[in-house]
């Protein structure tokens, strides 16, 4: 593969593969094999329909299927639509649809708050606001970690997180934090380190519906927990990227944090995602509490 960084502490840009001839046995094990070393990789101007998107990240793992999880049940699984575009039309700044989006626009980690967590994100761009903006936003826990002053590292070394859905989307509006999608999901605990099976690198295992570190009170350990995310996420530790259509954006849910930026509500925009669970190869044991 001819790639570049992507930025200096993680990430590569790929320039030379076209990701509808990536198969499991051809050019699939350079691409895991980057992703497990570098945590994100962006493979510009692809023709990626759902078909492809769906291939791609068949070949990481399980899809996530949060309604079949919900229900229960089979349920068909459908590539989401990350959008402010609906049946009815663009959504208005205050809907809670798009409430809900600008949440994302905090630093989070996908699933943490699932019984099993998300192993990848592969995120790409349908369609963009004229006027730009809606960036999305990369950071690397495994190099937050391994640069975290001592003090506050000692806090987190051992220590179990508890993660809430409703918790990051109550920090955007208490109204969207109480609908009932919100509150699906029993508050969950993961071990705070997950060291790559791979590479033995540790990365910090946290998010924004992160709420508890369990044996400290409820505002230290929100404290704690937003310290951490604040050092992982220093200006300067943190990749940008300015989409164009095409462009096809993934990373390691386990050692990365990301999030989006507001653009024009009125605008319609629509990135299309799908997440993969993690398995026991992906090192799931680690965080899981006995």
């Amino acid at each position: 593969m001819h790639t570049s960084p992507l930025h200096p502490d993680f990430g590569l840009t790929v320039h030379d593969i076209d990701l509808r001839d990536v198969t499991a046995d051809h050019l699939f094990p350079d691409i895991r094999r980057a992703f497990e070393e570098h945590s994100a990789l962006l493979f510009p101007a692809q023709q990626m329909d759902d078909a492809t998107h769906i291939r791609l990240a068949e070949l990481f793992g399980p899809l996530e299927n949060r309604e079949a999880m919900a229900a229960g049940r089979d349920v068909a699984f459908e590539v989401s639509a990350v959008s402010n575009e609906t049946a009815s039309g663009v959504t208005d700044a205050m809907d809670l649809h798009t409430l809900n989006l600008q949440a994302n626009m905090l630093w989070h980690t996908d699933s943490t708050f699932l019984p099993t967590p998300a192993l990848i994100n592969i995120l790409t761009a349908r369609v963009l606001p004229p006027s730009g903006g809606g960036n999305t936003e990369l950071a690397s826990t495994r190099t937050g970690w391994a640069t975290m002053p001592a003090d506050l590292k000692a806090k987190l070394k051992d220590a179990v997180i508890w993660h809430r859905l409703s918790h990051s989307r109550a920090r955007i509006s208490p109204e969207l934090a109480r609908l009932p999608e919100m509150n699906k999901w029993p508050d969950r605990p993961w071990r705070a380190l997950w060291p790559n099976p791979v590479t033995g690198e540790e990365s910090l295992f946290i998010a924004s519906h992160s709420f508890s570190i369990e044996g400290l009170g409820l505002t230290e350990g929100q404290e704690v927990i937003d310290a951490a995310i604040a050092h992982c996420t220093r200006p300067e530790a943190v990749y940008s990227h300015q989409w164009a259509v095409g462009d096809v954006l993934l990373w390691d849910e386990r050692a990365i944090l990301h999030r989006g930026q507001p653009w024009d509500y009125s605008e319609p925009r629509t990135l299309k995602s799908i997440c993969c669970s993690v398995t026991e190869a992906d090192g799931l044991a680690s965080v899981r509490l006995v």
